[in-house]
């Protein structure tokens, strides 16, 4: 049976990362029952207004410079670490996607759980095979991102050794492609569609993915915190269908009318779709489908696009 979700009434969580499309939305949700501290860089003072708009308490410190993490108050029951560094310098990045792992677990070693928000781009690309927690790893971003998916293993081994030493129950979630009414790569695709841009897909298509609604990662991530153990729980978290990237293009041409043009580059990101079977064992199956998630990320970010909304559009 799944895990029942932790409770977050009355307690006080950390969100790693808070002003990226991933956990802005959690900052929102979770502070409706919890205190929630929203810990970033906050290089922009509209930054640290929007975190106490949404309800959170800003944090400012930087994963990479471990002195700054004083900052977060001792006694934090839960905490989701969503920070990733993305500056393709590895001076910076390693330190912020690795060591910074170690350290912040240190600094919350009291915790009663803790999520490692990793990455499925850890893994070695297998063509349309699903890649189970098991499958080999590899530089699979490198093409795009030189730092991304090394430092992000990095990252995922200094969280086993943190958990271990410290005895601090935790999750690493290896999330892929999360969307919605906060953007995603499908929003990314849609703008590209809009400005007539071509999208760039491996040769070997369909080139399918998980695409996770942020409905269903809020819904799950307590789940998640409470399947967290010292031992580490390591699950790849995404949405139960299997979606390529060819899929929802189409879609969007159908909400739209815009037209996606493909061009074929062995070197582009391939198949990265997962097997799920560990992840609906621990936190069920997720709920949103795809096409109703689609349709709401155009709604609330383009509603301008929408066919029923363009002049003489009936």
């Amino acid at each position: 049976m799944p895990f029942e979700p932790v409770s977050f009434a009355g307690r006080k969580i950390l969100i790693t990362g808070a002003t990226g499309m991933v956990s802005r939305p959690l900052v929102r949700e979770y502070s409706r029952a919890a205190t929630v501290f929203a810990m970033a860089r906050y290089g922009r003072a509209e930054d640290r207004k929007a975190m106490e708009e949404l309800g959170g308490i800003p944090i400012a410190a930087d994963l990479a410079r471990p002195e700054t993490l004083s900052a977060i108050p001792e006694d934090i029951d839960y905490v989701i670490n969503c920070a990733v560094g993305r500056s393709n310098k590895f001076e910076y990045d390693f330190p912020a996607n690795a060591e910074g792992v170690g350290f912040l677990m240190s600094r919350c070693r009291r915790a009663r759980a803790f999520v490692h928000i990793s990455t499925t781009g850890v893994y070695e690309y297998r063509g349309h095979e699903p890649r189970k927690e098991t499958d080999p790893l590899a530089d699979n971003h490198r093409v795009m991102s030189a730092t991304y998916s090394i430092s992000k293993i990095a990252g995922e081994r200094v969280c086993m050794f943190a958990a271990r030493e410290f005895g601090l129950p935790t999750t690493i979630a290896r999330l892929c492609v999360p969307y919605g009414e906060c953007g995603g790569w499908p929003y990314f695709h849609l703008m590209m569609m809009k400005n007539g841009v071509p999208i760039e897909v491996h040769p070997e298509r369909p080139n399918y993915y998980n695409l996770v609604h942020v409905r269903d990662y809020i819904e799950k991530i307590p789940r998640l915190l409470a399947a967290a153990t010292p031992e580490v729980t390591l699950t790849n978290f995404a949405g139960s269908p299997r979606v390529s990237i060819e899929q929802w293009c189409g879609y969007l041409g159908e909400l739209t009318g815009l037209q996606p043009r493909y061009i074929d580059n062995p070197r582009a990101f391939g198949s990265l779709c997962t097997d799920l079977t560990r992840m609906h064992s621990l936190v069920g199956d997720t709920a949103v489908d795809w096409r109703d998630g689609i349709r709401g990320m155009v709604e609330a970010l383009a509603p301008e696009l929408l066919l029923r909304n363009k002049s003489g559009a009936g």
